[in-house]
């Protein structure tokens, strides 16, 4: 069983990665915390708690991030997952159960403290939460059992950024966070846009996702749409490609993915602010450079009943 807290900007991608997450038996998931990203921090700790509800999860959801460590919290994703985070379908107006008083990256702290070598956190948004966590206690490097985060981009399999021509959103929105959390010396998994990128969920998937997928496949077809158009507009494929529940499906099935080991650091200035870098040798991180994207897919689909 992986214990694991999902911090996270739902978020579109972000929702289909937790109902992934809330359906798989490997997990036992012990909380949800949110970060600024895709929305507004109001706007993604509504929507995690909407998705709580939805999900039928147990788990408490914690309020993180309203600000990056540069102070920079007025940008939002709009284009890409709608004004209300999840493509501008109805949500229910609460008031809503599950939220826990403590920031993010107490709530964080105090899980670590509570279950030593237990917990692995699985980051799929801007890395503010962790970094904030690191500066106040130091010592939860010794005590994660480790780290998966869906950002970054080095270029393997031709795939570069996604907000500029080096830099993907996640580690882009928040650099210095990102680097912080890459050289703290736990063991960090690293699932960027080379892998991410490989696994498209193409319209047809989402359509039988939609129509065999239960009520969770109907939210998730819903919701992925206003994404669809965008991919479609920006991207030129008539789908959307995979990212944050391949962070999920790293933790749990690593054999389905080839990595490279090393050190990975972030430019934190100049033309090239948010770049990730690997230097290839010992170090703690892990990169991912290839996915079987066709068994990733039909995990994905099996855990909603959905024959591949």
């Amino acid at each position: 069983m992986i214990e694991t807290i999902f911090d996270t900007d739902p978020g579109i991608d972000d929702a289909m990665a937790l109902a992934f997450l809330a359906r798989r038996p490997e997990f036992d998931l012990r909380g949800i915390t949110t970060v600024l990203g895709n929305a507004r921090i109001e706007t993604v700790t509504r929507n995690a708690l909407v998705l709580r509800q939805r999900f039928g999860l147990a788990a408490p959801v914690a309020k993180g991030a309203a600000d990056t460590l540069r102070g920079r919290g007025d940008e939002e994703a709009l284009h890409v997952h709608g004004a209300n985070g999840l493509g501008d379908i109805v949500l229910p107006d609460g008031p809503f159960e599950g939220l826990d008083p403590r920031p993010a990256h107490h709530f964080i702290i105090d899980a670590l403290r509570a279950r030593p070598g237990a917990i692995t956190l699985i980051a799929v948004g801007r890395l503010t939460n962790l970094a904030l966590a690191l500066r106040t206690a130091p010592e939860i490097v010794s005590i994660a059992r480790g780290v998966v985060v869906m950002g970054g981009a080095f270029g393997f399999s031709g795939h570069t950024g996604n907000v500029r021509p080096h830099a993907e959103a996640n580690i882009s929105g928040d650099p210095e966070a990102a680097d912080a959390v890459f050289t703290a010396g736990w063991p960090v998994t690293i699932v960027g846009l080379d892998v991410t990128e490989e696994v498209i969920l193409d319209a047809g998937f989402l359509d039988r996702l939609g129509e065999r997928g239960g009520a969770d496949g109907a939210f998730l077809r819903d919701i992925s749409r206003f994404y669809q158009r965008f991919h479609r507009e920006r991207v030129g494929i008539d789908g959307i490609y995979g990212h944050d529940f391949l962070a999920v499906a790293v933790a749990m099935r690593p054999d389905l993915f080839e990595t490279r080991r090393g050190t990975v650091r972030v430019v934190c200035e100049g033309a090239f602010d948010g770049r990730t870098v690997l230097t290839e040798g010992p170090g703690p991180c892990t990169v991912c450079i290839g996915v079987d994207a066709r068994a990733i897919l039909t995990l994905y689909a099996q855990t909603f009943g959905v024959a591949r």
